[in-house]
């Protein structure tokens, strides 16, 4: 790939007994998250291509090198990087007003051009009515909203975000996670983003950097790891894909909405966007079963056409079966867990041609479920 399309890092060394031995390749848009549990790295590996720690290792971003081994290192400072902590690193004595011009007088003084507006980041993060209150007054998700303003005003050309939504409860993380969805859809900018929640990787990012012990473990597109049987995030109680559909019709008689994925029709309850939108789905692993023909009357909605890509055993009763929806293997990649016995008795293996009944379709962002 293009050394000015993707960022690319790789660090190795020891911190107060923690030993980082890893890399990646990440394009130079949309979100990619570092995931994995705590002690893994993540915030280590942040903290190394933000310059606060020095580790030997190579940086580049956008084909702009940051770091070249004993050669070349960026101070923190000298980097065009906008971060976003756990905690909102705000300054009390100023109004979010204040906050935010902070970033954006100190981003003109260095000699940087301003791309990002005032007006727009605070459109994009809704603040217009905190501007001028102080930021003692605002809530855990008004002030990490405020905190990722002044990041952006900084004018990065990289955003580093620390697991941002940790310090929150439930009530505010749904308000803020609406925000960090249009940052994705707005910005240009390439985020970084930290997190042990995988319910916000599968809702926010697009590529997935997988750590454990400071090692990545694996890198690439989420919805071509998510389903992956050999990674431990699929062998995980919980696992899931997510498929991006496109809305193509809406069923007032029943109340339904068609999307399509891959050509094939996913029925989801209610009106869930305008036509043609693209809209993301989770879909449990627990939740397809699997059919060797089509079945002829049942209660479920959605049974797609698929083809066994892998199976990979779990445990003495369980396997991942790996599906491409459609009539052939390029198609977007579903996971089913279904039993040994199932497996054996209906004689299922790479490549052959099978029906997936989806029991139950989670809308990615809407705070919906719906069920057969």
């Amino acid at each position: 790939m293009n050394a000015g399309a993707v960022i690319r890092a790789r660090f190795e060394g020891t911190l107060g007994g923690f030993r980082l031995d890893a890399g990646f390749e990440a394009p130079m848009h949309g979100i990619t998250a570092l995931f994995g549990p705590s002690g893994s790295g993540k915030t280590t590996l942040l903290r190394c291509i933000s310059g606060l720690e020095h580790l030997a290792g190579e940086l580049s971003v956008g084909g702009e090198v940051w770091q070249d081994g004993d050669r070349v290192f960026r101070k923190p400072y000298s980097r065009p990087i906008g971060y976003v902590f756990q905690e909102p690193s705000l300054f009390p004595h100023l109004s979010v007003r204040k906050n935010l011009m902070y970033g954006h007088d100190r981003a003109l003084k260095s000699g940087t051009t301003a791309q990002i507006r005032f007006d727009d980041v605070v459109e994009l993060m809704g603040i217009a009515s905190l501007l001028d209150r102080t930021t003692t007054t605002l809530s855990g998700g008004e002030r990490q909203r405020a905190a990722i303003g002044r990041a952006l005003l900084s004018q990065p050309r990289l955003l580093l975000m620390d697991e941002p939504l940790s310090s929150l409860d439930q009530r505010n993380k749904e308000e803020i996670l609406p925000y960090f969805e249009a940052l994705h859809d707005t910005l240009s900018i390439p985020i970084l983003y930290v997190s042990h929640d995988i319910s916000e990787v599968e809702r926010l990012a697009d590529t997935l950097v997988l750590l454990d012990k400071g090692n990545v473990i694996a890198c690439g597109p989420l919805a071509d790891l998510l389903p992956d049987g050999r990674l431990p995030i699929a062998r995980r109680a919980g696992a899931a894909t997510v498929v991006e559909a496109v809305v193509k019709a809406f069923d007032f008689t029943y109340g339904l909405t068609a999307m399509d994925v891959n050509g094939e029709t996913l029925l989801v309850p209610g009106r869930i966007a305008e036509m043609g939108k693209t809209r993301r789905v989770r879909i449990a692993a627990a939740d397809v079963s699997l059919a060797p023909d089509l079945p002829s009357q049942t209660s479920i909605l959605n049974v797609l056409p698929a083809v066994v890509k892998e199976i990979h055993p779990l445990d003495d009763a369980q396997v991942n079966v790996v599906l491409s929806v459609g009539h052939h293997e390029t198609g977007p990649l579903l996971l089913a867990r279904i039993s040994r016995r199932a497996c054996h008795v209906l004689n299922f293996s790479a490549g052959r041609r099978v029906y997936a009944q989806v029991k139950a379709v989670s809308l990615v962002g809407s705070g919906k479920k719906t069920w057969e």
